[in-house]
């Protein structure tokens, strides 16, 4: 698979099966996103690969928050800002509605919020969750490195025949995760990212994107 094919395939997967992802392709695809750039070289994320019991204990217990109606913990940095305007908005709610009617979750539905964490809570289905920290003490700089190298695991992982699906859900329990991965109190969740196989059968679901002439400007060509 060339990266043009790895990047057009990449996808939000939103249903895994539960085939097992081997250590060893894990490993050297964490070893060669190492290659991602970062300024100053400073490679700030530090990533947890959870599978197995503690993935199990980790989805037991963040789902039990999320049936419960736990609003979660307090927001280490905002997803979207508060004042979301167009085309920014339009894009967000036409994707939402999308992803959530494709896994049966209709936007009338009373209980919707719930349903939604708690699809989230259980990362899908996916057999692996990593989790990417980055240090208190790193800026916004240092946020856009993780963003390239999470960018980088993803495309990877297509490589190697896999799916993924990146979660900023799970800073609504980073307490939670911590709990599970140990997580120094210097740490940060940026997010998770869930992985595996997608299940066989699963609707498949491409969110649009707009128009190269929306967000690409060229200057002297």
């Amino acid at each position: 698979m060339d990266v043009y094919e790895a990047v057009d395939s990449r996808r939000s997967v939103r249903a895994f099966s539960d085939e097992p992802v081997s250590k060893e392709v894990l490993e050297r695809v964490l070893a060669t996103a190492a290659r991602a750039p970062s300024s100053g070289n400073l490679q700030p994320w530090h990533v947890y690969v959870v599978t197995g019991e503690p993935l199990a204990e980790l989805k037991r217990r963040a789902t039990a928050r999320a049936l419960a109606g736990d609003p979660g913990d307090e927001r280490e940095y905002p997803m979207y800002p508060a004042e979301l305007t167009s085309p920014y908005l339009d894009r967000r709610s036409a994707a939402a509605v999308q992803w959530y009617k494709a896994m049966g979750v209709e936007r009338e539905d009373p209980d919707r919020s719930t349903k939604i964490a708690a699809l989230n809570s259980e990362a899908f289905g996916a057999p692996v969750v990593l989790f990417c920290y980055l240090d208190r003490t790193m800026g916004p700089g240092q946020w856009g490195d993780a963003g390239m190298y999470l960018q980088t695991v993803m495309l990877l992982l297509r490589a190697e025949g896999l799916h993924s699906c990146s979660q900023v859900m799970w800073t609504m329990y980073r307490k939670t995760v911590s709990q599970i991965v140990g997580a120094d109190d210097g740490l940060a969740l940026f997010c998770g990212v869930a992985v595996g196989f997608e299940k066989e059968g699963a609707p498949r679901l491409r969110t649009g994107r707009a128009a190269m002439t929306e967000t690409v400007s060229f200057i002297g060509v």
